[in-house]
């Protein structure tokens, strides 16, 4: 499998990842857990069956000391016993957040409700943003066919 375009060697898509690589950065550098941060972008890359950011996430996770347990069921989070209540409601936001358009009303109440019991109005920020982040990079990959599998933790940085 090949990419469609080289998107990461073309100088108008080097502009565009500028912003967006610097919106990650103020997420990353937030109070948000990195634990959190780690599981939303593999989830929203599930959802959105990007390989080479699940591929890149998981291996990042992995590389920070999650465990393979742990990685292997974010999938099927609602069914594992290993995730807190807050990173469930982490996740759950970021289901809703990431289907937006299969849910007529977007985010619900009670997930919203959920998540403001466990971050802060800053995390809740973060945590909102890495949401629409993520997805914007599952997007660039998804469309042009990114191949997954060849990623090396800590590759761009």
């Amino acid at each position: 499998m090949e990419a469609r375009l080289d998107y990461f060697g073309h100088p108008l898509a080097a502009k565009v990842l500028k912003h967006i690589n610097s919106a990650n950065k103020v997420v990353v550098d937030s109070t948000l857990p990195h634990t959190v941060q780690e599981l939303v972008k593999l989830r929203a890359s599930q959802i959105n069956g990007c390989g080479f950011c699940t591929d890149m996430h998981s291996k990042d996770a992995a590389h920070a000391g999650e465990t393979q347990q742990r990685l292997n069921l974010v999938a099927a989070w609602r069914e594992a016993t290993v995730f807190t209540e807050a990173e469930r409601a982490a996740l759950e936001l970021t289901e809703q957040g990431t289907r937006i358009a299969d849910a007529a009303g977007g985010v619900t109440d009670e997930a919203w409700e959920n998540a403001a019991k466990h971050y802060d109005e800053d995390q809740l920020t973060a945590l909102v943003s890495l949401i629409a982040v993520i997805n914007a990079y599952n997007r660039i990959n998804v469309i042009n066919r990114t191949p997954a599998g060849g990623y090396q933790p800590g590759q761009f940085g």
